[in-house]
């Protein structure tokens, strides 16, 4: 291909092999790989992987996350029907290859909520089939289907179990803003520990020990970056375990018998592990002498001998090993994205931006390989979405595909996002549209001063709160930006909060808090301040829009009304509609379609390379231009 171009099905088609996960006999590894193109779960003998044979055969959206049970021969899963969240759990019988819809209510979102590794003829699992707002707790049968129910839910987001499924604490979060976590006295339900609002965003139960004695938090009272304690049930007696100045703690690894943290993370700049134990630094030293990047844990044998871990870093895509602990050992099981072996993957560069009011935004650049200091070129804001979420180091797909494309990418944790401690985090509430779009700007001029991006030749993009960004960049700061891209973001915030899933309902008190309640005067003047719908006549650059039709957090209505408004205005815009997606593109056909499409639209606007879009490629897409296809570059 032309100037070095990777392809876009080596960027966003399905992976090789992904997802690996031990038996918990240490016999079998399963995982996800293709079947007719289409994702399904794969099994082999851990020492004979080339005789894998696949044991689901969806021929639709894709299966795309699995685990064992720990009856050692049945797999569950979860899926939904085009994206619409509705999930419905089954498991598989691996030596029988039978499938049984766990869960095979209409209209139902049915989770995981915990696989037992001392129960193993059921799991645990969270319906809201009685009550669409609340999910109640039930034991499901893998091999017969037969269901209990365990807890029914009065109005919490969650409950915390032990390992033979007996619930000992549930966790409200108030209209006030507060979190508690309640317990059980004389069978009345009553709270215990009580997370003031300032708290309650990044503090959390984490799990109980084996015995069910003490209760591990993710906890920041008392400190900005949430550490991990532990609280004794019986006395209320806590005890900080591990903190870090730098960010809050991240990931917490357990003894399998005993349930008491071995380890932690943090991750700030970068992922960083940190032994609680000492047994367990002889294996952290030796995966970090072993030059793999950073890695993830992504299953263990019930002995705890055999890890399979997932590893990467800026330029090298996942690969997936097996760690063994009794011979410190490790072998590669599979490359994700083999077909990016030797592609020009270009390095990603971790940097501390100073906001305005002066809060640290930590940042990730990747620059196209020929830019020059002398010659500031096209560049692409690439917004995350949550907001209460980060960008990370490491491979980054948009990263690279924009860079390979010729643009500098710069992905910034703007005040909001998670995992920098609760006043980073809490400084985002009712700052959407106003310092959180600062945070933006902010990086854009250090980019700009810095002689990496032409002020004439900056685009914004973004997906869920990252689209929200984009409309609300075009229509704050017109000048800014030569363009933007909206995936699956919100344009009318009242209308957002007011069509949340109603399984939902315990996260509306954080919502609202963080946007403007639409129930009060002073919330409903701040959302429709706030909100880009209302702004559309400011728009002066191209945008293009792109939704999934079934998207149950940012109704396809969110798109809908921002065209409208913008055709009233006479202001074009391309805008692309996926029938058979929600929250974002899931089907890598889709994905395909839908860069192709952005890929183009960049290049016209910024002038960066681009990939011709290929008919086939829109004809496998369900894609539907729903207007704009005059701007667009299609094949006829």
């Amino acid at each position: 291909m032309s100037h070095g171009l990777i392809p876009r099905s080596h960027l966003f088609g399905n992976p090789y092999k992904f997802s690996g996960k031990i038996s918990p006999d240490g016999l079998f590894l399963a995982w996800l790989a293709p079947l007719d193109g289409v994702l399904n779960v794969w099994i082999a003998p851990i020492d004979a992987i080339d005789r894998a044979e696949p044991v689901t055969k969806d021929t639709n959206r894709g299966i795309r996350t699995f685990e064992w049970a720990n009856d050692g021969h049945h797999l569950v899963y979860m899926q939904d029907k085009e994206g619409d969240e509705n999930f419905h759990i089954y498991a598989v019988d691996t030596e029988t290859r039978a499938i049984r819809d766990l869960t095979p209510f209409d209209g139902v979102t049915a989770w995981i909520d915990r696989v037992s590794r001392t129960i193993r003829d059921r799991i645990l699992v969270r319906i809201n089939r009685r009550d669409p707002k609340f999910h109640d707790l039930y034991t499901v049968e893998l091999a017969s289907g037969d269901i209990a129910l365990i807890q029914e839910n009065f109005g919490v987001a969650a409950f915390v179990t032990d390992h033979h499924y007996n619930v000992h604490l549930a966790i409200r979060d108030l209209p006030s803003g507060e979190r508690e976590v309640l317990r059980r006295v004389d069978g009345v339900w009553t709270p215990w520990i009580t997370f003031a609002t300032e708290d309650a965003r990044v503090s959390h139960p984490l799990h109980l020990d084996t015995h069910a004695r003490m209760l591990f938090l993710r906890d920041s009272r008392g400190r900005d970056k949430a550490g991990l304690t532990r609280v004794d049930l019986a006395t209320g007696e806590t005890a900080l375990l591990a903190e870090s100045d730098k960010a809050d703690i991240f990931g917490v690894l357990c003894d399998l018998e005993t349930r008491e943290p071995i380890a932690y993370s943090v991750v700030h700049e970068r992922l960083q592990y940190f032994a609680l134990e000492a047994k367990l630094q002889a294996d952290l030293d030796f995966l970090a002498a072993q030059d793999i990047g950073d890695w993830f844990l992504l299953s263990r044998t019930l002995d705890d001998r055999l890890w399979v871990i997932g590893a990467y870093s800026d330029t090298q895509p996942f690969i997936e090993y097996l760690f063994d602990r009794g011979t410190r050992s490790l072998r590669e099981l599979h490359r994700v994205y083999p077909e990016l072996d030797d592609a020009p993957l270009l390095p990603m560069r971790p940097l501390i931006i100073k906001s305005r009011d002066g809060l640290d935004l930590v940042t990730y650049l990747t620059l196209p390989g020929d830019v020059s200091a002398a010659a500031p070129g096209a560049a692409v804001l690439l917004v995350h979405g949550g907001p209460w979420a980060r960008d990370s180091f490491g491979y980054h797909s948009l990263h690279q595909w924009l860079a390979n494309r010729g643009y500098a990418v710069l992905s910034v944790n703007f005040r909001g996002s998670a995992g920098f401690g609760k006043a980073f985090i809490n400084a985002g509430d009712g700052e959407w549209g106003r310092r959180m779009d600062d945070d933006l700007l902010d990086a854009v001029a250090w980019a700009i001063e810095r002689r990496i991006a032409d002020p004439q030749r900056i685009a914004i993009m973004g997906g869920s709160y990252g689209g929200y960004a984009t409309l609300v960049g075009l229509t704050r700061n017109p000048d800014t930006y030569a363009c933007g891209v909206d995936i699956v973001g919100p344009s009318n915030l009242e209308t957002l909060v007011r069509t949340i899933p109603p399984y939902w309902e315990s996260f509306r008190a954080p919502l609202t808090k963080a946007v403007g309640d639409p129930e009060t005067e002073e919330g409903l003047r701040l959302l429709r301040e706030r909100s880009p719908l209302f702004n559309a006549d400011k728009i002066a650059k191209p945008l293009l829009i792109a939704h999934g039709a079934n998207d149950p957090r940012v109704k396809q209505a969110e798109a809908d009304q921002m065209v409208e408004a913008l055709k009233e205005r006479n202001i074009p815009v391309p805008y692309l509609l996926f029938p058979d997606e929600g929250h974002g593109c899931v089907r890598p056909e889709n994905n395909i379609a839908l860069f192709a499409i952005v890929e183009n639209f960049l290049a016209r606007h910024l002038g960066g390379l681009a990939e011709p879009i290929h008919a086939d490629e829109l004809k496998k897409s369900s894609l539907e231009i729903r207007e704009g296809a005059e701007q667009l570059s299609l094949p006829q």
